[in-house]
């Protein structure tokens, strides 16, 4: 009976939580937003010229990508941790921990993206007489697109995730909200409601990139169908 009460008090699902707390979700799921398409963007920036090397000199791809491959292994507490001297409690502590981890996946679809177009449609763009910026530009970087979106899309989706671990610097978006459930008395609404709200926000977005990839790339659509 002890224990019905105390559920019965603390409920995991409950919409006065959610009507008497709206505004504090609504900026912890802007927050949550800002810090993962911020995280994302800075990985995709880091990523690019770093695929550009890579292809242009090929015996750097091994180093380069076992390089971000030890990155990502590096704990999220201890990647923190290095930062927060240098960055201090801002929301770039978070964002670069999360770019860090996110690059690895980014860097190495366009890579592969990349490494997939033919040679014989490279050689044929070529003695047409288009440059190598062209040939970039019109033929590599769009065959390889469907790779490169879906490993973008794989890195935003596992941010959302990641992005939880901020609050430990007082940036987490929907996790300083977890966070703080658990210090609240281990608060079952506060945690159950964040949570929620951090999956579905995943979803939202693996959906919106699942979108965007079909209209960047609608011969893939046709090529399934």
């Amino acid at each position: 009976m002890l224990v019905t009460l105390a559920d019965a008090a603390n409920p995991w699902l409950s919409w006065t939580y959610v009507q008497n707390n709206w505004e504090e979700l609504v900026a912890a799921g802007k927050e949550h937003i800002f810090l993962t398409v911020g995280a994302v963007v800075l990985a995709i920036a880091l990523a690019i010229p770093l695929a550009m090397l890579v292809r242009k000199v090929p015996r750097l791809s091994g180093p380069v990508l076992g390089l971000s491959g030890i990155l990502y292994t590096i704990p999220s507490l201890a990647l923190i941790s290095l930062l927060w001297p240098v960055f201090g409690l801002s929301p770039w502590t978070v964002i670069i921990a999360l770019a860090v981890y996110g690059l690895l996946v980014v860097l190495r679809n366009i890579v592969v993206g990349l490494d997939e177009v033919p040679s014989e449609v490279l050689d044929a763009a070529n003695g047409m007489g288009l440059t190598t910026r062209q040939i970039a530009t019109r033929v590599s970087i769009p065959l390889a697109m469907p790779t490169i979106l879906a490993g973008i899309r794989i890195a935003t989706v596992s941010t959302v995730g990641m992005v939880t671990i901020g609050a430990l610097v007082g940036y987490g978006g929907f996790g300083t909200l977890i966070l703080s459930g658990f210090q609240n008395n281990f608060w079952h609404a506060q945690i159950f409601t964040a949570t929620l709200c951090c999956v579905l926000l995943a979803v939202v977005f693996e959906i919106l990139l699942l979108l965007v990839e079909r209209l960047t790339v609608p011969w893939t659509r046709k090529q399934a169908g």
